[in-house]
């Protein structure tokens, strides 16, 4: 008993009240809408990507190289013993290598045929923009067709990243040389 109820009434009075309480988005406090993603960098570029494209977050584990593949794919990676495709995503689209470091990440998406994973150069976390927080698209080279939107916040640019999209591209699938 505890203040003179029994432990499993309390527990339930505190079950009844916890389900009754629904946390909304704080963009949605007042009736703001916006947008929530995580955020990363890529070199020198500042992106975000749907929660919806993101399967995991890993740190970078030890590669086995895939003979006859194209350079920007680095290996394999043995993740709680599944083989998992490791792509330097910076190599794809910049042609330059990633610099290793103790804030690289992967990122693994989902894509046709099965998950692969792609290196970030840091993680920063979630980020959540308000509709009025939009600005011009600058991105360019090959980041290009890969981004439709972007948004201002603390004087950086934040630019939406597709996973899918780079999923769905056939230069990415195709990884053979």
């Amino acid at each position: 008993m505890v203040a003179g109820r029994p432990v499993l009434e309390l527990l339930r009075d505190y079950e009844q009240r916890s389900l009754a309480h629904v946390a909304g988005s704080p963009l949605l406090a007042g009736g703001r809408e916006g947008w929530r993603g995580l955020s990363y960098r890529i070199g020198q570029h500042d992106l975000v990507s749907s929660f919806d494209e993101v399967v995991e977050i890993l740190g970078v584990p030890a590669l086995t190289p895939i003979p006859g593949s194209q350079p920007w794919l680095l290996g394999l990676a043995n993740v709680r013993g599944n083989l998992l495709p490791v792509a330097d995503l910076k190599l794809f689209l910049e042609g330059q290598r990633s610099v290793a470091g103790e804030r690289q990440r992967m990122l693994v998406m989902n894509q046709p045929g099965g998950e692969v994973a792609i290196l970030i150069d840091e993680l920063y976390g979630q980020r959540s923009f308000e509709d009025d927080q939009r600005v011009d698209v600058a991105a360019e080279g090959r980041y290009g067709h890969f981004i439709d939107r972007a948004y201002g916040q603390e004087g950086r640019s934040w630019s939406v990243f597709s996973l899918e999209r780079l999923a769905r591209t056939p230069e990415f699938r195709n990884a053979a040389a």
